[in-house]
């Protein structure tokens, strides 16, 4: 979005009234004084997965840290990048499955194939929580929901999915995010699906 330090800033009011866990994306390392200093969790997008100089400073402000993986890469390269972040001290990291690049036999908007059996197979070799974003994995809101499903069926620890009041005049990617009413919807079922797997949705 364009808000950039304006919504540094409005974290900053919002603090005032609410105890809200605010998550921001770091794009370059010129940026991470402040973001550090305003948010909880900071965000390491798919390509810059393999900024190690990223990953590494980031780990030093010993914030939590979500790791999105690079849509090309293996669960091996994913793990890697990982311990860039842990052999700073930093042990605070969640892992997120965001979609791999594979040839589509569906709709030609679809950007990624969520790749669910890297959240069974991550969970099975690792220790560190992985989390699962449909939303960006399909780019088509229709889809979220049973692709949510899936995940939780996976093993998964948490979920991103993009809401928007309005999200056909959402100013970026339009076509994923859920309306309020889709998204109260589909929390009503993912935590009816939980409780069938023993699990909690929060």
């Amino acid at each position: 979005s364009d808000t950039g330090y304006d919504g540094l800033n409005w974290i900053k009011e919002l603090r005032k009234y609410y105890s809200f866990i605010f998550v921001s994306e770091i794009t370059e390392l010129q940026h991470l004084e402040a973001l550090s200093e305003t948010v909880d969790i900071l965000q390491i997008g798919s390509r810059n997965m393999q900024n190690f100089e990223l990953l590494r400073e980031c780990a030093k402000t010993k914030k939590t840290i979500i790791l999105k993986r690079h849509f090309g890469t293996g669960i091996r390269d994913w793990l890697a990048a990982a311990e860039h972040i842990l052999v700073q001290g930093n042990n605070k990291v969640i892992l997120c499955e965001r979609g791999v690049a594979a040839p589509h036999t569906h709709r030609s908007t679809s950007r990624y194939m969520l790749d669910l059996q890297a959240i069974t197979a991550v969970k099975e070799i690792s220790n560190l929580p992985v989390i699962s974003d449909p939303s960006h994995a399909s780019f088509w809101a229709k889809w979220v929901p049973n692709l949510a499903y899936a995940s939780v069926g996976a093993g998964c620890d948490g979920l991103i999915i993009e809401m928007h009041p309005d999200p056909k005049n959402s100013k970026v990617d339009p076509l994923q995010p859920l309306s309020f009413k889709q998204f109260n919807k589909l929390i009503i079922d993912l935590k009816g699906l939980a409780k069938f797997f023993g699990r909690k949705i929060i």
